[in-house]
This record gives C-alpha cells, structure tokens and sequence, in this order.
C-alpha cells in the first residue's frame, strides 16, 4: 500500500479533487481494507510503498509492517510473495487498497479457492486485478506485464494458461482511481449501508 502521504496518492482522483480530498479518501479506503482483511481471520502484512512511519487508521488487528522491495509493482508484488512463501505460508493473496467493494467473505473465498485451484484472481472492471492469490510461489505471473494498463488481467490469464496453472475468477469489482470511479461508486451506494467516499 501508498503511505498516507499528502500529494502522493491517489494522483489521477487529485487532479480534479485536490490533493487533501484524494488523501482522505484514500484514507478511508484502506481503513475499509483494513476492516475486512480484520474480519477474515486471517495473518496479514502490511506492504508499503516508502517506509513504515505511516498514520495507519484505527482498525481491530495489529498488523506486521513490511517495506515493498523492487523497481515496478511486479517486482514489489512478487518479493512480497516470495517473503511470505519462505515462512512456509501454503496460501498467499495480495490485495489492493482501494477497492471499496471488497468485503471479509470475498477475502474468505479467495483463501477457500486455493484449495482447488493454483491462482485466484478478483478481476477489477478496469483490466486489473484488486486481488491476487497462489498457493505455491509463481515469480513468472509477474513478469512482461504493463502494469496499470487494461491487459493487465488478460495477460496474467493468458500467463497461467501457458504454464497450466489453474485459475479461480472472484466477483468483478471497481478500483476507485478517478473522480469517475468516484462518482459511480457514490451512485451505487446512495441506497447502501457501505456509504459514499
């Protein structure tokens, strides 16, 4: 995850919100993570991008701190799963920040999805993905990927199927990275007891 930096998240949503406006959302959101990945149950680490001095929001589990290592978001990805790998983990999922659909049972199916499949994958309706999980170390999925771009899910997709690994597709969710995805994730939820941003 970005650290709770003013100006440093959420760059594209600040272009039109402003900096401050981008950061308290971007706050919420991982507060909203954090809540979920809480109610899973399960281990977590906490990934972030600069270093560990960040103003985490209050959540109900104290997580382990760790500093992302690599040049792009694959190289950071795959580190982290290879970490994790080495402490004789047997199922490891990253999830993103900023996807306010995420919630503890989809976080749960993901982990149960494992038991039958190599990889899962919670496809975001921009071509990415919010969430990535493997039961064994597969440093190849993040290789020759253009991060940030709409082939992201579909060349993962294609990856696995080249190397015969068996994939398991979660619910399609929505990254919050613009001032659109803003506003229709608002428009969702006018009704809904998960509330706007």
């Amino acid at each position: 995850m970005k650290n709770l930096t003013l100006g440093k998240v959420k760059t594209r949503l600040a272009a039109t919100v402003g900096d401050q406006k981008a950061l308290e959302i971007y706050g919420q959101l991982v507060a909203h993570t954090l809540k979920q990945v809480s109610q899973s149950g399960q281990i977590a680490l906490l990934y972030f991008s600069d270093d560990l001095h960040s103003d985490l929001p209050q959540c109900d589990q104290q997580f382990a701190l760790r500093l992302q290592r690599g040049s792009d978001l694959g190289e950071r990805m795959s580190n982290a799963f290879k970490d994790v790998f080495e402490t004789s983990a047997r199922k490891v999922l990253i999830i993103g920040t900023d996807c306010p659909g995420l919630n503890a049972s989809i976080i749960k199916e993901a982990f149960d999805a494992l038991d039958a499949h190599d990889i899962v994958i919670g496809p975001a309706t921009d071509g990415g993905y919010y969430l990535l999980g493997m039961r064994n170390f597969q440093g190849f999925i993040f290789e020759d990927i253009p991060w940030s771009t709409s082939e992201v899910l579909e060349l993962t997709l294609e990856t696995c199927a080249r190397h015969s690994l068996t994939y398991c597709l979660l619910k399609e969710l929505s990254d919050i990275d613009d001032e659109n995805d803003l506003d229709m994730w608002n428009s969702m939820q006018k009704d809904d007891q998960t509330g706007e941003l």
